[in-house]
């Protein structure tokens, strides 16, 4: 199996495209120059290009691009690469599309393992939504990871390091440490198996260092996948497992503030560190089955933040409780998923230094969903699914009721996050339907509806920072539409994925005079 060079694939109607000789074009934000990028998205063997002059219609504005000479070499310093990776593994696939992996192909020893992961994706929007901003923005993100763990007979050592920048935005673009983390360690640990332990037959590891934790549904404490930048935690985690496949968790951690050196456009690294007076701690269990035959799992998590002198925070001081119960999808039955998760403690309402009131903390968070998936060619699975964050019902009141998400992803429910990330997991009532496809062994698609409305709408959209006016109670935000479609080119190497949403604006968007708003992104994704 071989696999073409790169070309211009992306394609949005009046922002960019590309043309028949391999050229990309694009309408800047603000303004109506077309500019011909040469070589941004072109074959991999051609030489360098130079920018063409571009062909100008009258203009409205000021153009918006910054510096595009940076951007155009930022953008080959990376497609280069990518696209001779891209070339080199689909050379050394065989016919039963064998994913390629760098530890091998360099002969490395097998107690040696070397991993890693190169993402880019474009982006562009239309109908900026966020509250103080307007038009439109655009973005590059690249990330890339590199993942080494050494065996030994008693233990193991994991480092894995991560790049996360961005292209083509400028200073209206609403970037920050969830977009850029250039050139920082991600995990370093060092993790010990225990066999029989407590009970015969039972494995646990417990791992110690800086590392990333994915736990149960990923609402509250998640490895992010689609966001371009990583949650990662210093501290200890142990996982252990019974015969009977029962699970137990405990981890106590420091979560590690992600830092960029000024501003995040420049794509300048610092050093992330965690502070002391962050803290984050957890119980975990999972019983491999409920007395009804399903899994199950029930948890209590603790946040605790004090201000230090780099660090302003909120001074949460939170306990957070759970219980979920599911079905696993599967051919020809229903499935569903239920999760209950209840917050108590302190908060303030700010991270200003200026703000020292405590208030009670007190929210909550319900999800609940049912589906079928039927026994048909392209595998359908349909998804009734209704979310509740409780928001903060009075101000003054001395209470917070506003739901806190802590670490969790949220791109699995709401939409894409990144330059879109219209909905977040506090302050709203959401029903949705979802339809799951699989046209093909390579391919998998998803077509999802929602509708939001605000829990209470005497508190803000949050993502948007959008409130009602005085004498305004409206809280219909609006209607998402959102699609994805996902090539595994090469099994597990090589993928490509292209998506969107589609906003339309309710009474709370159109009396802030705010419109619908639109959302694409193409992404390429490489495994080495």
């Amino acid at each position: 199996m071989a696999i073409g060079p790169l070309t211009g694939i992306i394609h949005w109607p009046g922002r960019a495209y590309a043309s028949a000789d391999n050229r990309f074009y694009g309408l800047c934000r603000s303004c109506t120059t077309e500019h011909i990028w040469r070589g941004v998205i072109s074959h991999y063997h051609r030489g360098p290009r130079e920018w063409a002059r571009p062909r100008r219609r009258p203009a409205r504005t000021t153009c918006r691009l910054i510096n595009p000479e940076f951007n155009e070499e930022m953008i080959l310093m990376f497609l280069r690469p990518l696209s001779l990776l891209i070339c080199c593994a689909s050379l050394t696939v065989n016919a039963a599309d064998t994913p390629w992996r760098l530890g091998p192909s360099l002969g490395l020893p097998s107690s040696l393992s070397l991993t890693g992961q190169h993402r880019m994706r474009y982006e562009t929007l239309d109908g900026q939504f966020r509250n103080g901003r307007a038009g439109g923005d655009q973005a590059l993100m690249f990330r890339t990871s590199l993942l080494a763990e050494i065996n030994f007979d008693r233990f193991r050592i994991g480092v894995e390091g991560l790049d996360s920048r961005a292209a083509l935005a400028d200073a209206g673009t609403p970037l920050g440490n969830t977009d850029v983390n250039p050139l920082d360690l991600l995990q370093a640990y060092i993790e010990l198996p225990v066999a029989d332990l407590f009970v015969n037959g039972s494995n646990s590891t417990l791992r110690g260092g800086r590392m990333t934790i994915d736990l149960g549904s990923r609402r509250l404490v998640a490895r992010n996948s689609f966001r371009n930048t990583i949650n990662t935690f210093t501290g200890v985690d142990w996982q252990w497992t019974g015969p009977g496949q029962d699970r137990f968790r405990a981890f106590y951690t420091l979560p590690v503030q992600r830092l960029v050196d000024g501003s995040p456009l420049d794509n300048d690294p610092e050093f992330d560190r965690q502070d002391t007076d962050v803290q984050l701690w957890g119980l975990y269990y999972a019983p491999a089955r409920m007395p009804w035959g399903d899994p199950g799992e029930v948890y209590l998590l603790g946040l605790h933040e004090d201000d230090s002198a780099d660090l302003q925070t909120s001074n949460r001081d939170i306990e957070t409780m759970g219980i979920r119960l599911y079905r696993q999808p599967a051919a020809g039955r229903f499935d569903y998923q239920l999760e209950s998760i209840y917050q108590f403690g302190e908060s303030r309402d700010t991270t200003a230094a200026m703000d020292v009131t405590d208030l009670d903390h007190f929210a909550h968070f319900q999800h609940a969903e049912v589906g079928y998936t039927f026994a048909s060619p392209w595998s359908p699975q349909l998804l009734l699914q209704y979310d509740y964050a409780s928001g903060d019902d009075r101000g003054g009141d001395g209470d917070n009721n506003r739901f806190d998400t802590l670490f969790g992803a949220r791109r699995f429910e709401y939409g894409p996050t990144s330059l879109w990330g219209a909905f977040g997991r506090a302050n709203l009532s959401t029903p949705g339907v979802r339809l799951n496809l699989k046209p093909a062994e390579k391919l998998s698609a998803f077509l999802a509806l929602r509708g939001f409305w605000l829990a209470d709408s005497d508190d803000a959209w949050t993502t948007a920072g959008i409130r009602n006016p005085a004498g305004s109670s409206e809280s219909f935000v609006g209607a998402q539409v959102e699609a994805s479609l996902r090539w595994d080119i090469i099994p597990k190497s090589v993928q490509v994925e292209l998506g969107g949403a589609y906003l339309s604006a309710g009474d709370l968007m159109t009396g802030a005079n705010k419109g619908d708003a639109s959302y694409f992104y193409s992404q390429w994704v490489l495994s080495f």
